[in-house]
């Protein structure tokens, strides 16, 4: 569970990452090693995680993308797994509806996206199809740009 204090913690943070744990706690009037102690309790517990977010529409040739999944059999946590540690992928959700997954995708290139749906996603068993959207504008639309 989480209070009002990380609460606002993670609010500040939101607003500025880059805040100092000493210019947090003042503006929270509260003290910097209690600051300390609760931001290293939320990011133990996965549930703050602090990292550079990037736009990906600001990316000429990059390609936002989310793709549903339907699955042949109930294999979520495998198949999830699975599909999450391949390169260029965000998230990866067990979602109610049509789909059973829901993947979010940021590649650099139309190939790249190209090789995720052609030739990486064919090496996961247990997918029977896919469905692909692809991001054409957004408002509020970070992610993270996968390593190289």
């Amino acid at each position: 569970m989480i209070d009002n204090l990380d609460r606002a913690l993670i609010d500040a943070m939101q607003k500025d990452g880059r805040i100092t744990s000493v210019e947090l706690a003042k503006k929270l009037k509260i003290s910097d090693a209690t600051v300390r102690f609760r931001l290293k309790k939320l990011t133990g517990q996965n549930i703050l995680r602090i990292t550079a977010g990037i736009n990906p529409l600001a990316f000429q040739e990059g390609i936002a993308a989310y793709i549903g999944i339907e699955l042949e059999k109930r294999t979520h946590p495998t198949t999830m797994q699975a599909i999450a540690n391949v390169k260029g992928v965000v998230s990866v959700c067990n979602v109610t509806g049509r789909y059973d997954l829901l993947v979010e995708v940021f590649f650099e290139s139309r190939q790249d996206l190209r090789k995720f749906l052609f030739e990486d996603l064919l090496t996961i068993k247990g997918i029977n199809r896919t469905e692909t959207f692809v991001v054409l504008e957004g408002i509020n639309k970070w992610t993270e740009l996968a390593a190289s």
